[in-house]
């Protein structure tokens, strides 16, 4: 439960799992997915911070699979271990904080 915790620390990363719950796979993962990017920060800062810190934590972590060369980002296999917490998540979104997703 504390790598998951860890891993769903960062809005990012939650947005990028929670695309994945419908999207798989993902193929435009470094041209950062409207639902992934919301917010005052550039979408070029936040390329660069998915690829060089988040992709490679999740993929870490199993829970994705992420391919340098096509930059194609599937669902890893721990995915399932987070499944249950990210449905939780989406199916209650309205009543979270807006920067929760």
């Amino acid at each position: 439960m504390d790598e998951i915790l860890r891993v769903l620390s960062d809005v990012h990363r939650r947005r990028l799992l929670v695309a994945l719950l419908e999207h798989n796979p993902q193929e435009d993962s470094v041209i950062i997915p409207e639902d992934v990017h919301k917010g005052d920060r550039a979408p070029e800062s936040l390329q660069s911070e998915l690829y060089h810190m988040h992709l490679p934590r999740l993929e870490e972590a199993g829970f994705i699979d992420w391919d340098r060369d096509t930059h194609e980002v599937v669902k890893g296999p721990r995915f399932d271990e987070i499944r249950p917490l990210l449905e939780l998540m989406q199916a209650h979104a309205d009543e979270l904080p807006d920067d929760w997703l």
